[in-house]
């Protein structure tokens, strides 16, 4: 059995950038994802996290118990929570430059395993349900996702400060000739704020790039 895959050494490219913008084409990943909508400081919002960890740490251990694992399987360290980030319609038409978090539309999502199936998943989530009370559960969905080329970066600091870096980004893909796709953009959380100080958050920034026409 080959040992533990750690995303973190192993996937550095996708998940550890350097705090200055790069150009990066990000592949077919596969992943367990939750819409909602609205403030992510309002305490609801931990509930969305919480039940997509419980996915991703039942699909986890229940991995490791089968008797017979799938093709390629090797025990792995969870990914981090990502997230893809937007305002609503009714907010953008009205847009000022100003972001109300109360607007922010938001898909939260778990990168998987590529031997982790839909199958597999469905199994997990109905086992998770029957223990676990969060209805939001039942939310959850599989997903496969092919970003394709992007631009991103490492943000160290606050949330609120993001704005810097997007500037920084978006500069960057104007001197090579590309632009930004959307507003929509994608955060993966390396940091856990329960453990280290707002200052101390490190968070990969990423938007979606095409050639400038």
């Amino acid at each position: 059995m080959s040992s533990k895959h750690e995303w973190r050494k192993h996937e550095k490219p996708f998940y550890l950038p350097k705090t200055k913008p790069e150009l990066i084409e990000i592949p077919e990943f596969k992943f367990i994802a939750i819409k909602g909508q609205g403030n992510p400081n309002n305490s609801d919002f931990s509930n969305y996290v919480e039940a997509l960890y419980s996915l991703a740490y039942g699909i986890k251990m229940n991995l490791k118990k089968l008797d017979c694992p799938p093709k390629n399987y090797v025990d792995f360290t969870v990914y981090p929570l990502e997230g893809e980030w937007d305002i609503t319609d009714e907010a953008k038409a009205i847009f000022d430059g100003e972001i109300n978090k109360d607007d922010l539309v938001y898909e939260l999502m778990i990168r998987q395993p590529e031997y982790v199936d839909e199958v597999f998943f469905n199994q997990i989530k109905t086992l998770v349900k029957a223990k676990k009370s969060n209805a939001l559960i039942d939310s959850v969905e599989f997903k496969v996702i092919k970003e394709g080329p992007c631009v991103q970066m490492l943000h160290l600091g606050p949330f609120e400060d993001e704005p810097a870096s997007f500037a920084q980004m978006e500069r960057f893909a104007e001197e090579l000739g590309i632009s930004r796709l959307s507003k929509l953009h994608r955060e993966i959380y390396l940091s856990d704020p329960r453990r280290v100080t707002p200052d101390k958050y490190k968070t990969v920034l990423r938007f979606k790039a095409q050639p400038t026409k």
